[in-house]
């Protein structure tokens, strides 16, 4: 199969929502974008990430690279037909849902955080 025919997965208005909420809860948008996007797909190259979310190539490439930080993304090389660079394929290296557990996990941490250092601003106060 060629990767030509293959088709463009693009957002539904479902899809949009999912992102809005991964961004209004900290995540960055580029990153919310291309997580939802591979959440409903097996694996993509680049390019149909760039069309199917509406972003230009930095911004997947700086998407990536945040996603390969928390090791929610992996990727593989396939040898391009016309002997060009080979094409990088993407896909979740987990399931949606535990990269969602491990969102929540971040989040708590960083609640509690916030929580202990008001804490410790009171303490200041009541000196």
């Amino acid at each position: 199969m060629s990767m030509k025919s293959k088709n463009v997965l693009y957002f539904t208005q479902r899809e949009e929502e999912f992102a809005d909420l991964l961004t209004k809860i900290g995540i960055k948008r580029n990153v919310s974008k291309v997580l939802v996007y591979l959440a409903n797909t097996p694996e993509a190259t680049s390019r149909d990430i760039e069309r199917g979310t509406d972003l230009r190539q930095p911004e997947v490439s700086i998407a990536m690279a945040a996603m390969m930080e928390q090791k929610w993304v992996e990727s593989r090389e396939n040898k391009a037909e016309n002997k060009g660079r080979p094409v990088k394929i993407y896909k979740l290296a987990l399931p949606i849902i535990e990269i969602m557990d491990n969102i929540e996990r971040n989040k708590r941490a960083e609640a509690n955080n916030q929580m202990k250092m008001i804490k410790q601003l009171r303490d200041y106060i009541e000196e």
